[in-house]
């Protein structure tokens, strides 16, 4: 418990590019937005001849003062400056850094007309300052005591600066604690009622600038770490700059100017990435518009869901990697985790999710599954958040009637019931009287608040009649994205050494060129007829043929080979 004259404790998220304070109150916690309403404050400090900016304000003048802004503290804290990972991150960042005492990466700011060099430590607490007097606002009180979370895999030295930024702040940090680890927590205290037993809980954490995968195991609210692995340098900022340098490309090519040597450009390009990003968690795809970018050109592009998970395609694996380090080093196997939490600002990116969902295999229902047995009991055979693509079966003795016209006496009988719920979450209920072998099975639904056939027609018409023209675009949309999801495929496969090798060369260097043709003509043209993306799909289709039935057979043979063992 805190000290009652340093006021409550709170705990203190810091992030790379967001953070957020909370508190314990009222028997539950409660996240404490700041004075713009928002409950999480960007992770940025900006100097100005006036004055020093933190929070919102310091990210809201961003583009007009790029070399004074600091932000990604996170990434140097600990860090020495010859470390390979502050190099690579030094040429992406406006701001100067510099080499200091004892090899110490050093910011370099204009500060009121004068040449100020911080530590990423001095960067961070005025953050955790930030974050205290907001704490102070909300509670009327001084705060002294605070938790401050830090990435899984990060190491002593940063755990370290990490808590002598706190110490900066005026902070008495109680404790470090792994972000993973907090998830489970917060997981743990909201689920605390429906856990029975023990459970293997997998917290797949993926953030601005770090990600993060733990194994643990919750049992009688005692918390156990059965492994962490992550990347400090793997984050949503990783995904933005893969965007900001395709479309720094893209406006050299169009119009013959490299605005990679300007900073305030560069800005106002990553933030408007940044944007993009987020729209495509939601949307297939999005714009990319910035007026007058650079010497009075305004920057108009498109970018599409596919793009950008081809863009990122390795940053993608090297999450699953993680994950799959994390389940081999606890020595677990998929199948024994019972949940999954997901927490960080980047894992909304579906295609992240859905490669989640492919490695972890894991769905859930949200229903109590059981049956009405004899007297108006019911017997349940298993609680909600039941895992998908599995069968439960339970044994209870009622009368089995199913119209039959020889009846077992009910003392006799003894009927198995099974609940099988598919991939899309559909529940078939099947019963066998186990002396007598006969079998029901029946698939439920609910179809009262359906629409009829009727209905929907009208709906459709309706539909097409006032939108026609949305609906035209949204098909062209559609094709586009079909078309570069088959493009980018064929490019992975046609480097797929097993397939690759099965192909003639002058055959695999048609295929290849076909496929830079496209993604050359998909980068050239903004927005074109539906007839033009079909033809070009058919073309394209026709040529990678010899490709497509090559992966076909080594599918083939590779089922018949898991099959024989």
């Amino acid at each position: 418990m805190a000290n009652q004259e340093q006021g409550p404790a709170i705990g203190i998220d810091l992030g790379t590019t967001y953070s957020c304070v909370a508190v314990w109150q009222h028997e539950r916690v409660e996240i404490i937005v700041n004075d713009q309403g928002n409950r999480t404050t960007p992770s940025y400090v900006a100097f100005t001849p006036k004055e020093r900016l933190v929070g919102d304000a310091a990210k809201n003048q961003v583009a007009r003062n790029p070399s004074n802004s600091v932000f990604d503290a996170k990434r140097l804290i600990g860090r020495r400056f010859s470390d390979p990972l502050v190099q690579s991150n030094i040429n992406l960042w406006p701001f100067k850094v510099i080499e200091g005492p004892s090899d110490k990466p050093m910011i370099v700011v204009n500060y009121k007309g004068e040449e100020k060099h911080f530590s990423a430590e001095e960067i961070s607490s005025m953050v955790l300052i930030k974050m205290r007097e907001i704490a102070e606002a909300y509670l009327g009180k001084t705060v002294k005591n605070a938790v401050v979370t830090v990435p899984a895999y990060f190491n002593d030295s940063q755990r370290k600066a990490t808590k002598d930024a706190g110490g900066i702040a005026g902070l008495n940090v109680l404790r470090i604690i792994n972000e993973p680890t907090s998830a489970a927590i917060a997981y743990g205290l909201n689920k605390s009622s429906d856990c029975i037993g023990k459970r293997n809980v997998l917290i797949f954490d993926l953030g601005g600038g770090t990600a993060d995968v733990s194994l643990l195991t919750i049992e009688n609210g005692v918390f156990e770490v059965k492994a962490v692995a992550g990347d400090t340098n793997l984050g949503g900022e990783d995904f933005d700059n893969r965007m900001l340098k395709h479309f720094v490309e893209i406006f050299k090519r169009q119009h013959k100017v490299d605005i990679s040597v300007n900073s305030k450009a560069l800005r106002r390009l990553r933030t408007a990435c940044e944007k993009a990003k987020r729209i495509l968690s939601s949307a297939i795809e999005t714009d990319i518009e910035v007026d007058s970018l650079f010497n009075g050109i305004d920057f108009f592009s498109t970018i599409t869901r596919a793009k950008f998970s081809e863009l990122n395609m390795d940053l993608f694996r090297k999450c699953i990697d993680i994950v799959e380090k994390c389940l081999t080093d606890a020595k677990m196997d998929k199948s024994c985790v019972h949940d999954v939490v997901v927490t960080g600002g980047s894992s909304r990116i579906p295609k992240e999710l859905r490669n989640l969902e492919d490695i972890v295999l894991l769905d859930v229902t949200p229903l109590s599954l059981g049956t009405e047995v004899y007297g108006n009991g019911y017997v349940c055979f298993d609680s909600k958040e039941y895992h998908h693509s599995h069968q439960e079966g339970g044994l209870t003795t009622p009368p089995f009637f199913d119209n039959q016209t020889d009846m077992i006496p009910s003392q006799f009988m003894r009927v198995k019931v099974c609940f099988e719920i598919d991939t899309n979450g559909i529940l078939t209920v099947s019963a066998k009287e186990m002396t007598t072998g006969v079998k029901r099975k029946i698939t439920i639904t609910n179809d009262k608040s359906r629409l009829s056939s009727g209905e929907i027609e009208r709906i459709v018409q309706d539909a097409k009649k006032f939108k026609s023209e949305d609906d035209d675009h949204r098909k062209k949309i559609k094709a586009k994205e079909s078309l570069e999801i088959f493009v980018y495929n064929m490019r992975n496969t046609i480097n797929d050494e097993k397939i690759g090798a099965k192909l003639a060369p002058a055959v695999k260097k048609k295929i290849k060129d076909a496929v830079e043709q496209v993604i050359q003509w998909l980068d050239d043209i903004q927005l074109v007829d539906l007839k033009q993306f079909e033809e070009k799909m058919k073309w394209l289709e026709s040529i990678c043929n010899p490709i497509r039935i090559s992966g076909k057979k080594i599918s083939t043979l590779s089922s018949s080979s898991q099959q024989k063992k």
